[in-house]
This record gives structure tokens, sequence and C-alpha cells, in this order.
């Protein structure tokens, strides 16, 4: 719950009850509720303006990647480990070998992609 602990909460309890009182906590709650509730209601509605004024160019756009935290993660420090597990593994090509084996004085040897 927004990082906070128990202890936290319970700490954040007494401290209402004693700025609030008993008498005005139940209504200082309500009230929270209540704005919390229409900054929720405004956020999505921004969001979905936000998309709806994109259009469908941008359908898959996520606000939350405007933060410069969740940018770096996702673009630079995530594995790209299941684009790697998709790809087919590529079979080396084969590499001509001169009929004997080995090569004669002047030749140049095959240049091995894999190998290098």
């Amino acid at each position: 719950m927004f990082g906070l602990g128990w202890l936290e909460v319970g700490a954040l309890i007494i401290i209402a009850l004693l700025v609030f009182g008993p008498d005005k906590l139940p209504q200082a709650a309500a009230q929270a509720g209540k704005t919390l509730r229409s900054l929720r209601r405004m956020a999505n509605n921004a969001r979905e303006d936000l998309r709806a004024g994109l259009g469908p160019e941008f359908s898959n756009f996520d606000p939350a990647d405007l933060n410069p935290r969740n940018f770096v993660r996702k673009h630079l420090l995530e594995d790209d480990e299941d684009d790697w597990k998709a790809q087919p593994a590529a079979e080396p090509e084969p590499v001509a070998v001169p009929a004997g084996g080995e090569l004669g004085v002047g030749e140049i040897p095959p240049f091995d992609d894999e190998a290098t």
C-alpha cells in the first residue's frame, strides 16, 4: 500500500485521530476518499482524451512510457532474451576446404564468420 508498512499506516491513523479527533475523523476520511476518486476519474479521462486525440496509429501508446525511469528500463536495461529465443538458430555455412585438406603455399584460408 504506497510502499508503507503496517507500522507507518498505524502511525498515520494515530496522527489523523489526534489531528481530526474522533468526531470528525470519519468525515475527513470520507472527504479524502471522494477527492481521491475524483482525481482518479480526472486522470482516466485525461488518458482517454489523449488516446482519442492521438488516433489509431498510437493505439499501443502507454503514458507510463513517458516516465524517464520506465523508458530507460524498457529500452536499455531489459534483456532481449525473448527476441533471441524466438529466432531460430542460424545454421553455419559450410566452409570450402581444399581437396587435400591442407593449404598450399600462398593460399588464403577461407574466412569463417563463426570462428572469428
